[in-house]
């Protein structure tokens, strides 16, 4: 899986290992702001949490229960602490936001195609512990004083230093095993949800930078 999603990597993203053409808005350019950084964060918490509830449901995905890359506290307590630190809430967006209609995708997934569904938590997890923080390292630095959020932390990691890679090296052991007993096919399902996964991934990215309607920091800065 991962050699499939590093091809759909752009070339600023992954010099050594993506192979499309930057982006027309390389992220050097985007204007973050905090209120678009909030609705990102609690757009990612329905993701997160239809991933969890399925995977605590579901015996096809038992494997995967506890692994501590869990988020959906940690985006819970960051979109807390957006209100007691900056008097901002997310503007809910329903069923129409980035993260419902992902979260619907994905409840749909895990019950019906449980190869696509694995290669939606494989990408959702692993991408998160690369590029997306790296993105919160420049989110902090931009919009929140350095303040590091518990989105990027991994308190549950074996050694206590919240080194997560022991965390990722537990859970590829844990999709090789389901993905033994699969059929080429089924394989093959997996590897051809990778675009699906990174263009809702990407509808959630955006939210960073767009204006949030209804708002009086839609298009302003961080002041």
């Amino acid at each position: 899986m991962r050699f499939v999603a590093m091809k759909l990597h752009t070339k600023d993203q992954a010099p050594k290992e993506g192979q499309r053409e930057a982006a027309p808005t390389p992220w050097a350019q985007w204007k973050p702001t905090r209120q678009g950084y909030l609705k990102f964060l609690n757009e990612s918490r329905k993701v997160y949490e239809a991933l969890e509830e399925a995977v605590g449901s579901r015996e096809d995905y038992k494997l995967f229960r506890d692994t501590g890359l869990e988020r959906t506290q940690s985006l819970a307590e960051d979109v807390r602490w957006f209100k007691e630190k900056y008097g901002l809430e997310p503007v809910e967006t329903g069923d129409e936001g980035p993260g419902a209609k992902y979260a619907a995708e994905l409840r749909s997934l895990a019950a019906s195609d449980p190869p696509a569904f694995i290669c939606h938590f494989y990408n959702v997890y692993f991408a998160h512990t690369a590029g997306g923080r790296m993105i919160g390292v420049k989110m902090a630095d931009m919009l929140l004083d350095r303040h590091a959020l518990e989105f990027y932390k991994y308190p549950s990691a074996p050694s206590g230093d919240g080194d997560h890679r022991p965390l990722l090296d537990e859970v590829r052991r844990s999709l090789d095993a389901v993905a033994e007993n699969w059929t080429r096919e089924q394989k093959d399902r997996c590897l051809a949800e990778t675009e699906e996964s990174f263009k809702m991934s990407g509808a959630l990215l955006r939210s960073i930078a767009e204006p949030v309607e209804g708002t009086a920091e839609a298009g302003a800065g961080a002041s």
